[in-house]
């Protein structure tokens, strides 16, 4: 137990959970928070919070821009990683990496229409959707996990559980 100001606390200890496909698809799916890692032409990370989807075939939905850092990054580099995290700050996460495929108007709106009902559900009024998307000039991010896991939660190493 740790003390703090006097009181015992329990630590929290660190884990890491293998997970095959079904599992990570599982755990992602209700989580729409997420932080988006591409590749500058620098060769350094370029890191975006987003907010994202999956659908029913396990790709992970993203909306955005096409002058976006990462739309730009993708385009030439499509190798991305995603941190997927829980809603509160220190839950459990996993990272997915894979390709990304940027998809732009008019071919990427049924694919905004599945990104908007992954998150939300049904809009109200999908054609006053489908016209925003286009006004908006809005792009879709396909990206199809290769490799993911564990799912991790952070906290003190097992070790130091018994003191």
């Amino acid at each position: 137990m740790a003390r703090w100001y006097g009181r015992r606390m329990a630590r929290a200890i660190a884990t890491d959970v293998p997970v095959d496909r079904g599992a990570m698809e599982e755990f992602i799916r209700p989580r729409h928070h997420a932080i988006l890692a591409t590749q500058r032409d620098d060769g350094t990370p370029q890191m975006s919070p987003v907010t994202m989807g999956v659908d029913r075939h396990g790709t992970i939905l993203v909306a955005s821009y096409p002058e976006r850092a990462k739309v730009h990054n993708m385009r030439k580099r499509p190798r991305v990683d995603v941190c997927v995290l829980s809603n509160e700050f220190n839950g459990e996460w996993i990272q997915v990496s894979g390709a990304a495929t940027v998809v732009d108007l008019p071919e990427a709106m049924e694919g905004l229409v599945t990104y908007f009902r992954s998150i939300s559900g049904e809009h109200p009024d999908w054609t006053e959707y489908r016209r925003a998307m286009t006004t908006q000039g809005k792009v879709l991010i396909r990206i199809q996990p290769e490799r993911w896991g564990p799912i991790s939660r952070g906290g003190f190493p097992r070790r130091l559980t018994d003191s």
